[in-house]
């Protein structure tokens, strides 16, 4: 009896965790490093220079990490901090940090912590949208949905500021518009990866040049200024506010798309299989299409429009990890914030003391391996 509890308890596990192999743990470990490493790197260099060791001090400075009303004030913000201690018959007391812990927690940090999410989130929204396309070539920008998010949020900027507070919802919908369209034009008794990736192109174009179109109708310069660092990806002035925007739109879209690794797996089994399967696949295509728009959105609304991210970190980790859509969202959740963070550093460091938006870099890698995937050899156009 012993024994053959023994043997159904190691197959239960074996069924639990069959999916995570070396390839994944490995990816997973590395990810993890270059994050740190570059994190570190990030909060270390600056007008006010320390060493990376008084950096990590910095960051796990005690004086933070004893002081719940600190961490609670940097992720909900003061007014909001104040009356949920205040509930709890907390004190409220503001705390002096250092000045280290100051200038990391303040400045730096949030940066690096707002690359981690923009990473993620277009990571896991370009690997959606590669198994709903079934194309190896989609992503975000490549279907026109960065384009049209990054119109919402510029409409709302120059046209309807009163409405900044809602960005990532503007920035959704904007999203959601440019992949229907996108989807509308392809569509004859269905669709094809060729035409998806064609329309996505048009629909980017035309978008494009609206976004440009509205900085005639900015008369305030800083408005215009902001505009372009929106449309060029750019992590440069990002504090808390932006961490607070990131952060639940990042957990729900990882959930969501977590959840929805399995459908994914279906998908690429092709539409009939999907079918005889029992799938709506209309439905489900459409569900999934949603989470990925929210992904991307949630991403622009922080950091505008940075490009081939979700091109390059769901294909390289679908080389290192497999097709297999529960490995490859989990190494596109920890793949994605390395590349983001590293290319930040490179952003704000390679031509120091001159700050060059994060999109560039993106941009300057992406290119070239864009390039690589249409001269591949063979299945191009599908995963």
């Amino acid at each position: 009896m012993a024994g053959s509890g023994s043997t159904t308890t190691a197959g239960e596990d074996e069924g639990w965790f069959e999916w995570v192999d070396g390839s994944l743990v490995s990816l997973i470990l590395a990810s993890v490093a270059i994050v740190a490493v570059a994190g570190l790197v990030q909060v270390s260099f600056g007008s006010y220079s320390m060493t990376i060791g008084q950096a990590w001090g910095a960051v796990f400075d005690p004086v933070v990490w004893t002081h719940p009303q600190v961490i609670a004030t940097f992720l909900l913000g003061e007014g909001l901090a104040n009356g949920l201690f205040s509930a709890l018959g907390l004190s409220t007391a503001a705390v002096d940090l250092p000045q280290r812990a100051l200038i990391v927690w303040n400045i730096r940090l949030p940066r690096v912590l707002v690359a981690a999410f923009v990473g993620t989130n277009l990571a896991i929204s370009g690997a959606i949208f590669q198994a709903v396309t079934r194309n190896e070539l989609a992503s975000p920008f490549i279907l026109g949905v960065s384009s049209g998010a990054g119109l919402a949020i510029l409409l709302t900027l120059v046209v309807f500021s009163g409405l900044t507070a809602l960005l990532p919802v503007t920035a959704s919908l904007g999203g959601a518009v440019a992949f229907l369209i996108v989807y509308a034009i392809a569509w004859q008794n269905g669709t094809s990866p060729v035409r998806l990736v064609l329309a996505g192109v048009i629909v980017s174009t035309v978008f494009q040049s609206l976004q440009t179109g509205l900085f005639f109708f900015a008369d305030d310069l800083g408005i215009v200024q902001q505009a372009i660092s929106w449309t060029t990806g750019s992590l440069t002035g990002t504090d808390w506010e932006q961490v607070r925007i990131a952060l639940p739109w990042t957990i729900l879209a990882t959930v969501l798309a977590l959840a929805g690794a399995r459908q994914l797996n279906v998908l690429l089994l092709g539409e009939r299989t999907a079918k005889s399967l029992g799938m709506s696949v209309e439905r489900v295509r459409f569900a999934l299409s949603g989470i990925a728009i929210l992904a991307a959105a949630a991403s622009i609304s922080v950091a505008g429009i940075v490009s081939f991210v979700g091109l390059i970190v769901p294909h390289v980790v679908r080389n290192l990890v497999g097709s297999d859509y529960k490995r490859l969202m989990v190494g596109c959740v920890f793949a994605g914030p390395a590349l983001m963070v590293a290319a930040d550093v490179g952003a704000r460091l390679a031509l120091n003391p001159v700050q060059i938006p994060v999109g560039i870099v993106t941009g300057l890698i992406g290119g070239p391996y864009f390039l690589y995937l249409m001269r591949k050899q063979g299945s191009i156009g599908e995963v």
